[in-house]
């Protein structure tokens, strides 16, 4: 089980560059159930979700680069380039910040997520000033969801980003 909130961000917090990252970058292949294939730095990955915005069901599974290879060209829509960035919650040790910076079509848009262990922490987190912008009821901001974007949407939603 997944359960996270997301948050907009206008700029990373500074200092971003000192902490570990991640280079992902991934595609979908199904929207309903949400089928994904990524490659995260040298692993890949198989993902299965539910429906769902805060709370999904969420299976993954390794891949070899053969197969990563061979379902690429199944992929629908816009691969999503990002670097994620990990970061410390000094209120709660337990929980981490994934801080996803865009790149590509999607240069500019920054997105964080928490995951928590459960819905009742999910609920009560108190998110540090940099998370001011909850969008996790806000379907556009789901991964999946931006890999089926036009050119006029990415620009809309990158501009309104900017605005928040």
């Amino acid at each position: 089980m997944e359960i996270e909130r997301k948050f907009l961000l206008k700029s990373a917090p500074e200092g971003i560059e000192n902490y570990p990252f991640h280079t992902i970058s991934q595609g979908y292949i199904s929207q309903d159930p949400v089928v994904r294939i990524r490659q995260l730095d040298s692993d890949y990955i198989l993902t299965i979700k539910s429906r769902g915005l805060m709370k999904r069901t969420e299976i993954e599974k390794p891949l070899t680069e053969d197969e990563f290879d061979e379902l690429s060209n199944m992929v629908v829509g816009n691969v999503i380039k990002k670097r994620r960035y990990i970061l410390p919650l000094k209120d709660y040790p337990d929980l981490k910040v994934e801080l996803d910076i865009f790149s590509g079509i999607f240069e500019g848009l920054i997105i964080a997520e928490v995951e928590f262990p459960d819905t009742e922490i999910a609920r009560s987190f108190k998110a540090p000033d940099y998370l001011k912008f909850d969008v996790t009821d806000n379907p556009k901001y789901q991964n999946s969801s931006l890999s089926l974007m036009n050119a006029a949407e990415v620009s809309e939603l990158l501009s309104a980003s900017k605005l928040i």
